[in-house]
């Protein structure tokens, strides 16, 4: 008897392309995207820029490149950026609003990811005082990844954006799953996309695509971005056969997100245990905190790949899971069985 494939909840973004999608690729209609005549690529374009009801789009090849040129695109060097403290554009990009756009990061402390208005007008300090920097910009995120993939309330969104407004900062929105949040509320993308000026959509995590994020936003914006996108070696030739399953996955993988979430509700539900606490997800992300202090993370991930289920660490006693297009139901039951004798193994005698 085969061995079953690993359950991968590391990340939504380690999904491969479905059988259609790839057929899909492989009739895809190409063209030079540097010149501006990749029809597939074009028609991605406008279809998100609609979708999110903004002038332009620019595709890229990650959304950390879609995040760092819309930062580049709305600042000059010198400029202050606030941003969330645990937000993915201060964690894990590398300093690069600092390192590509010449700017500082001030972050403060949200709630479950949200700034709040009051923090914008506690940091506000005015430019025409010639000895601060020049602050011009408020980065949000929705979903919020190291809040446990938690929602940003559309309401919450529109009073930190007015109130950033008021002050004449613009706003940029890392959306790397606002379709997970979109699904979750059923509002739709073009409602939460009018709280900022720029925003980033990746289609390789929660959609399934292999490759490829957006970046929508005004016209001038966007043709400033597509600048950026060549200096920094983002532009690319026939990429039509990468837009060509970011269509696929519009079209098939937006709605099917609600079963990612209603699997993530269900295991989350099945990894509590007695020195486990598992979060309730709002979307597709499970963060689980180990309060007993005999489970050793590093020994209970080792446990869980013996047994074909892979997490991930995410802090000193943090574990994250992801649910996502590859995981099914009998992948979610595998994860929780798997968790269940890996606690049960690890967990010391006396707390048995």
């Amino acid at each position: 008897m085969s061995t079953p494939p690993p359950v991968d909840l590391r990340s939504d973004t380690v999904t491969r392309p479905t059988p259609a999608m790839r057929q899909c690729i492989a009739n895809a209609v190409v063209g030079d995207d540097v010149y501006g005549d990749d029809p597939t690529v074009n028609a991605l374009e406008e279809r998100v820029a609609a979708l999110a009801g903004k002038e332009a789009a620019v595709f890229v090849p990650s959304g950390t490149m879609g995040n760092q040129i819309a930062v580049n695109a709305l600042t000059r060097p010198g400029d202050e950026v606030l941003l969330e403290s645990q937000s993915h554009i201060f964690m894990y990009e590398q300093g690069g609003i600092a390192a590509n756009s010449g700017c500082l990061a001030h972050v403060v402390d949200g709630v479950r990811g949200a700034i709040a208005p009051a923090q914008i007008e506690a940091t506000w300090r005015d430019s025409q005082d010639e000895h601060v920097a020049r602050q011009s910009l408020v980065c949000l995120e929705n979903t919020h990844n190291r809040a446990g993939g938690a929602i940003v309330p559309l309401e919450s969104l529109r009073a930190t954006s007015a109130a950033a407004r008021a002050k004449g900062l613009r706003i940029h929105l890392d959306g790397a799953r606002l379709w997970n949040a979109s699904v979750a509320t059923k509002v739709p993308i073009s409602d939460w996309a009018a709280c900022a000026d720029t925003v980033m959509m990746c289609f390789s995590k929660a959609l399934g695509a292999p490759v490829g994020s957006i970046l929508v936003g005004p016209r001038d914006v966007i043709r400033q971005a597509r600048r950026t996108r060549k200096r920094w070696g983002g532009t690319m030739r026939q990429v039509g056969v990468l837009a060509a399953a970011c269509v696929y996955a519009l079209d098939h993988h937006v709605e099917r997100l609600a079963e990612d979430h209603a699997r993530a509700r269900r295991l989350a539900l099945g990894l509590e245990s007695p020195g486990v606490s598992v979060i309730a997800p709002d979307t597709n992300i499970v963060f689980i905190q180990l309060e007993d202090a005999s489970l050793e993370p590093k020994a209970l991930l080792a446990a869980l790949a013996d047994r074909g289920v892979w997490m991930t660490s995410f802090g000193a006693r943090l574990l994250r899971a992801i649910v996502h297009l590859d995981v099914d139901e009998a992948g979610i039951d595998r994860a929780i069985a798997a968790f269940r004798s890996s606690v049960e193994l690890h967990r010391a005698p006396a707390t048995r």
